[in-house]
């Protein structure tokens, strides 16, 4: 068995964060100058500093030609991960060994010198790379012609903007044929369509190339699109690796909070018009649950008060992504009400969601104006035990009217 062409192994990366008060008088400033130069070398000195891991215990491998997808929140590890294997930074604790040339692509403008022109810059790139001066002459006009920057390639690249930098950058990256390709969420920078262009590049270079990409992104969509595994940190530490997703399930999980069924007491305009009174979420057998495996049938009965006479009301529920995305709506058509209690139920029966996690909103309108909207609870679409579920069909956009609907008067 061939060996990794990553070995991570109890990597650990520590910081110092200074806590230092701030000095408002030169008094001040001068008093404290003298009282850290008697006391360097001694515990005092570093009272002002509080300890920092970045990164703690991380292990893991990559063989040859994965595609990994590395994801979550702010701070929690990934972009120092990515520095300390593109040997920018060295970790505290622990290694991390890299079999092949590596190619990074962590920030606008890595490893270009501003006052090289771009095709300057191309040279000493692939130079850095360790590639001869004809390899690089024999990709230079597809590298040019990937970043569109033809009429700009003799211009000192700290004129160039942001979006330039990124496609010259990237273009360079992509092209000089690295055996390990690590790609941070700097893409965000380009417009959609260099970005699509870049994933297509990214998944030209695995497959065809057999070359090993690492990306770091918030797009859930693009990791999904392009990554066959990802390994999801938390507080610099890993918490979830394997397929894609069922990684991205377990963050998706993470994202949404927690939120129960549960309906607001109404305003004091509602209670004078209509509002929602209860909710229920249940299997078809009438178990309460907020937990569904993909693809089995789940249903939603919603419980609401008319105190005055309405036309054209409309009541409807739709489901969220973890994301913010829209996936699912459904509604009661138009109808005119008399006073009364009432209830409808939408039976799911049909619909393969995507497993992750989803808010469930409720709103009440009349014809198009709505007048109480609210999150009900969450839902989360479990990958275990799946009924037609296929990862990576679903999520192409938002779901209309698919549910079954009763209404009844209470």
């Amino acid at each position: 068995m061939s060996q990794p062409i990553i070995s991570v192994e109890g990597l650990g990366k520590r910081y110092f964060l200074s806590h230092q008060k701030r000095q408002d008088t030169l008094r001040d400033s001068l008093t404290q100058s003298v009282r850290g130069f008697f006391q360097r070398g001694s515990l005092s000195a570093s009272a002002g500093r509080e300890e920092f891991w970045a990164l703690r215990d991380v292990s893991f491998e990559v063989n040859r030609g994965d595609v990994i997808g590395i994801i979550g929140r702010n701070g929690a590890g990934k972009s120092t991960l990515l520095k300390i294997l593109s040997r920018i930074t060295e970790p505290t604790t622990g290694r991390a060994v890299i079999r092949g040339r590596v190619a990074s692509l962590l920030e606008v403008g890595t490893g270009f010198h501003p006052e090289l022109s771009g095709r300057e810059n191309i040279f000493l790139n692939g130079a850095i790379l360790g590639m001869s001066r004809a390899e690089i002459t024999r990709k230079f006009d597809e590298i040019v012609a990937f970043a569109e920057v033809e009429r700009f390639l003799d211009t000192q690249v700290k004129h160039y903007s942001s979006g330039m930098y990124v496609r010259l950058a990237f273009a360079v990256a992509a092209h000089l044929e690295p055996e390990i390709l690590i790609v941070d969420e700097v893409l965000a920078v380009g417009d959609v369509a260099f970005q699509k262009k870049c994933l297509g590049k990214m998944q030209s270079v695995s497959r065809q190339d057999g070359r090993t990409v690492l990306f770091v992104s918030h797009n859930l969509p693009s990791i999904r699109q392009l990554c066959r595994s990802a390994i999801l940190f938390t507080r610099g530490q890993v918490e979830s690796t394997g397929p894609c997703a069922k990684v991205l399930e377990v963050y998706q999980h993470g994202l949404a909070g927690t939120l129960p069924a549960s309906v607001p007491a109404p305003a004091a305009d509602l209670r004078e018009r209509a509002y929602a009174t209860s909710i229920a979420i249940e299997t078809l057998n009438g178990s309460p649950t907020t937990f569904i495996p993909v693809g089995h049938p789940w249903r939603t009965r919603i419980g609401f008060c008319v105190v005055t006479a309405q036309r054209n009301f409309v009541i409807s529920i739709g489901l969220k992504s973890a994301e913010g995305s829209s996936v699912q709506t459904a509604w009661l058509p138009p109808r005119d009400l008399a006073p009364g209690n009432y209830e409808a139920e939408f039976v799911q029966d049909r619909v393969v969601l995507e497993a992750g996690a989803y808010t469930l909103l409720v709103g009440l309108s009349e014809s198009d104006r709505a007048f109480q909207q609210f999150e009900a609870a969450r839902l989360d679409f479990s990958g275990e035990n799946a009924v037609g579920y296929y990862a990576g069909t679903s999520g192409l956009g938002t779901v209309l009217n698919s549910m079954q609907i009763n209404f009844r008067q209470l």
